[in-house]
């Protein structure tokens, strides 16, 4: 599960291969449903990249989590 503003690398991407590899930020508010096919939107990739969508299985989150 994501939360919109993580910082999540794409392992791999069906949508747009050019961003594999690469780092964006999950732009949904709300866990994706069927609109999307279950998809998570990822922005801010590249400014050659359009946001994508991946499943979450192609995303790895890189954001660090906080500790107490």
């Amino acid at each position: 599960m994501f939360t919109a503003g993580e910082l999540v690398e794409i392992v791999s991407c069906q949508d747009d291969p050019r961003a594999i590899g690469r780092t964006g930020r999950i732009v949904d508010e709300i866990p994706p449903g069927p609109l999307t096919a279950g998809r998570w939107t990822v922005g801010s990739i590249s400014w050659l990249i359009a946001p994508v969508l991946c499943h979450g299985y192609e995303l790895r989150s890189i954001t660090p989590r906080r500790t107490r």
